[in-house]
């Protein structure tokens, strides 16, 4: 993802999904990688991202595969929805479970993107810890713009523009983006797999 890992950053990157997916389609383009359709895959925020870019860039991709993708309209809140709802009124200074700055926060992350429950030592979780602090500015921005107005929602609002073979997966015990697969119904989009 763009930002992500030895990517480049700038502070003027448009960080939004439709942002991300532009400069996706340029490193697509750049290396020519739509010469032939591609198979897309996105997990969470990537998700959201790959679905929106197969909405806007149908003839670069044969087929989707969004796992536990955000960017939904659901019916009703979990905990983590109702949490980030709650950090939309407060100002940057709210704590974003997403975003440690802590051992124990890290723990939290861990066990909020995590069905199987694991001790981590206290070790790894600092050192996890110290490899993200340099960073997090950079996260909260992020997680502020996807969670906003302009992309709380892009993927919902894109869905009946992606014309290609289109699975979503979903776990059961998805703290952040799951149980909520009922918000879809397969005549929505095109040969959208079920399971």
């Amino acid at each position: 993802m763009p930002g992500h890992g030895g990517t480049t950053r700038s502070s003027l990157d448009d960080l939004s999904i439709d942002g991300q997916v532009k400069r996706i389609h340029q490193f697509v383009e750049c290396l020519k990688l739509n010469k032939k359709p591609f198979h897309l895959i996105g997990t969470s925020m990537g998700g959201n991202v790959a679905g929106v870019y197969a909405a806007h860039y149908p003839s670069d991709v044969c087929s989707v595969c969004l796992v536990c993708p955000a960017g939904l309209q659901y019916s009703r809140d979990n905990q983590f929805i109702k949490q980030i709802k709650e950090l939309q009124n407060m100002t940057t200074s709210g704590k974003i479970p997403l975003i440690p700055s802590t051992p124990e926060e890290m723990s939290e992350m861990l066990q909020l993107c995590s069905y199987v429950r694991f001790k981590v030592p206290q070790q790894i979780l600092q050192g996890l810890v110290d490899v993200r602090i340099p960073h997090n500015d950079f996260y909260r921005r992020l997680f502020l713009e996807i969670t906003g107005e302009k992309s709380r929602y892009s993927l919902q609002q894109n869905m009946d523009r992606i014309k290609v073979p289109t699975q979503i997966i979903w776990g059961k015990q998805d703290q952040a983006c799951g149980a909520m697969r009922t918000v879809f119904h397969a005549n929505r989009t095109p040969d959208l797999g079920s399971m």
